[in-house]
């Protein structure tokens, strides 16, 4: 399934787009800056493919919050390209841990009280 007319990709892409423009006119030197150029270029290719593994998303937005999350003028931008990971979803097959009252999400295993 292609991601051409899916809202989610293209609220992805333009964020992707967003970070890349922000990362190039920042100023400073950053250490991991090539991994962030990097990752973002593969995002963007992902994107472009089709129908993103969520896992890949996720995983690509570690990458991306390691490289250049302690950079605050990148904050808002860094935080675009998660809101719009997060509107994949969690990546788990439907009925599988979902809880019923939070489709989509894993519920936290519960210890059992300790009745002594």
């Amino acid at each position: 399934m292609s991601t051409a007319g899916d809202a989610r990709a293209a609220e992805l892409r333009a964020a992707v787009s967003r970070l890349r423009r922000e990362l190039a006119a920042h100023p400073a030197m950053l250490r991991d800056r090539g991994a962030a150029e990097d990752e973002l270029a593969a995002l963007d290719a992902l994107i472009r493919a089709g129908e993103p593994e969520v896992s890949r998303l996720r995983r690509s937005l570690l990458l991306l919050a390691g490289a250049v999350g302690s950079v605050s003028a990148l904050a808002p931008a860094l935080g675009e390209v998660r809101a719009a990971v997060d509107s994949f979803g969690t990546g788990a097959p439907r009925g599988v841990g979902a809880a019923a009252d939070a489709p989509g999400e894993v519920p936290l295993p519960r210890r059992p009280l300790d009745d002594s």
